[in-house]
């Protein structure tokens, strides 16, 4: 997306990060919301409404030509229909094992999930080359509409562990009044800068500044999802018996250091090893976040926290760009990095503080568990 806004749209680096900032900030608070919502009218219902808009959306890209305010605009819709559905999918997935199961089984999804990844950049490449952008956001759409068939003909109603009812209270009054949810929603805002920095920020670096061609990213980006689609379960199996705190501090490390090395050379063994050793530490950070979220989220609301911890996905769509272009932009490609550097070390330490409370009391005790 950032490579079709500067290259395609002509958008200037201040324009693109305000863009994703408005983006991450729209796909943050409809996230929520279809958590919240999910907890009410059941999970399939929210994922197949996001998928299916989410499908027909990318058809409306090829009526951005080259207006920028358009494009961006475009882009934040995108983000907001991206973050619909997905909430309700990280709460089906607690639905649907019992707590002990959690850490292996959204290590599971995820490995399913990026076999999807691995054959998609590939794919949007081979779209780049074919037909330009103009053949590049039909094949999204086909893509997306073949992922809304799948999960029509195959995803459950409900699982064995999803709450008996919808829930009688509020979810922003839990989780405003739950702290050590909200110190790890705080930690998961820092590491999430850390992740899309590799997602958005990352391409455009590569891109301008290191002389990487617009369709070597597609190349290069299935390092990730070949890496985790081998090797995630064989790790998550691994450190099973490892406490979530000293993971998730080992994971932010491991993803945020070694972008200190961008700053110093364009050597293609140097950037392949940056996103090796980036993968290793994503492979322990992703299913250790989403089992401390289902451990420390009561049953009945799970949804809305899966949707406030998506949330902070969002946010840090909108701040990962939006602070690192602009550092970039004044100061350089090393100073950007080590800004990245700097918040791993502080998500780290914030998060593992966070999830001492997992390791010490195990999965939450939903109040409205008795009635169930």
């Amino acid at each position: 997306m950032g490579i079709w806004a500067v290259k395609e749209l002509g958008a200037t680096s201040a324009q693109l990060s305000y863009g994703f900032f408005a983006g991450a900030v729209a796909g943050g608070v409809v996230g929520y919301v279809g958590g919240h919502l999910s907890d009410v009218f059941g999970r399939r219902a929210l994922m197949l409404a996001g998928e299916g808009a989410f499908a027909l959306y990318m058809l409306v890209f090829l009526a951005a030509g080259s207006n920028v305010p358009l494009g961006l605009g475009l882009m934040v819709g995108a983000f907001a229909l991206a973050s619909f559905g997905g909430s309700a999918g990280q709460a089906m997935v607690a639905d649907l094992v019992p707590p002990d199961r959690h850490e292996a089984a959204y290590a599971s999804v995820r490995v399913a999930s990026n076999l999807g990844v691995t054959m998609g950049p590939p794919a949007g490449s081979v779209f780049l080359i074919v037909g330009g952008w103009d053949a590049f956001f039909p094949g999204v759409c086909l893509m997306a509409v073949g992922s809304w068939v799948v999960a029509y003909r195959y995803l459950p109603r409900r699982g064995a562990y999803a709450p008996a009812a919808p829930p009688e209270r509020g979810s922003f009054g839990v989780i405003l009044h739950d702290r050590p949810f909200v110190l790890f929603l705080g930690a998961s805002v820092l590491a999430s800068l850390v992740y899309v920095a590799y997602e958005t920020v990352l391409p455009i670096s590569l891109v301008e500044s290191h002389g990487l061609p617009d369709w070597g990213w597609g190349l290069l980006i299935i390092v990730n999802p070949i890496l985790v689609t081998l090797f995630q379960l064989r790790i998550t199996r691994r450190v099973a018996h490892v406490p979530a705190a000293p993971k998730y501090l080992a994971a932010l490390l491991l993803m945020g250091l070694p972008f200190l090395l961008l700053g110093l050379t364009s050597a293609i063994s140097v950037i392949l090893f940056v996103l090796i050793v980036f993968v290793i530490g994503e492979m322990l950070w992703v299913p250790t976040s989403q089992m401390v979220v289902a451990g420390l989220a009561p049953a009945d609301v799970r949804g809305a926290y899966m949707g406030a911890f998506g949330g902070t996905g969002a946010m840090g769509f909108a701040l990962a760009p939006f602070l690192g272009l602009q550092v970039r932009g004044a100061s350089g490609d090393f100073a950007m990095w080590a800004a990245f550097a700097g918040v791993a070390v502080v998500g780290g330490v914030l998060g593992a503080v966070a999830c001492l409370r997992v390791d010490r009391d195990g999965p939450a005790d939903a109040p409205a568990s008795a009635s169930l």
